[in-house]
């Protein structure tokens, strides 16, 4: 915001991370000679506090939650593109093997018994299963948001920020429900 009465002055900066000052420049007679005017000066009146660093104060994060912030990030990035990887590497594996093989939608055949438990999974994956890529890319794709639930718990529980630690306790309990209440 600007106030002009004579002098000018401006109250307002365009950055508000930087410091204000308010200029007043010398008053001319818009009426004489170009040539006989002086150069006009500046002249800093006063030095006016910046309005956003109690906002500053209370917005800024420590390294440590910037650390966890870029962990976490990483974590979902780059495990989400691994588990797409391999679901994407299983598949180009179960075309080139069963692509040419005709399909008969007449019934319902669902995934085999040792492709339905993660140890399952991962004993047709070293039997060099090509469904059993499929899963073991899809169980990491679960397991990701479930390793970030945990690595938050521990790192509330660091912080000793219980309320959180409550909160992420719930969650975990729902995930970990939801994902082993079918077997029992």
């Amino acid at each position: 915001m600007y106030k002009f009465d004579g002098n000018f002055q401006s109250l307002s900066s365009p950055q508000p991370d930087t410091e204000v000052l308010a200029i007043a420049l010398q008053h001319t007679d818009l009426n004489s000679d170009m040539k006989e005017l002086p150069n006009p000066q500046a002249n800093i009146l006063v030095k006016l506090p910046n309005l956003s660093e109690e906002k500053k104060k209370n917005s800024t994060r420590t390294f440590g939650e910037l650390s966890l912030e870029t962990i976490l990030s990483n974590l979902l990035r780059y495990g989400v593109l691994l588990a797409s990887t391999v679901v994407f590497i299983g598949g180009i594996l179960y075309l080139i093997r069963h692509g040419s093989e005709p399909v008969n939608y007449k019934f319902f055949q669902g995934e085999p018994a040792e492709l339905c438990s993660p140890l399952g999974v991962i004993n047709a994956v070293l039997a060099g299963s090509r469904r059993g890529i499929i899963q073991l890319g899809l169980l990491l794709l679960i397991a990701i948001p479930v390793l970030r639930v945990i690595i938050s718990l521990f790192t509330f529980i660091w912080r000793r920020e219980f309320a959180y630690v409550i909160i992420t306790l719930i969650v975990l309990a729902s995930l970990t429900y939801s994902l082993v209440g079918a077997y029992y």
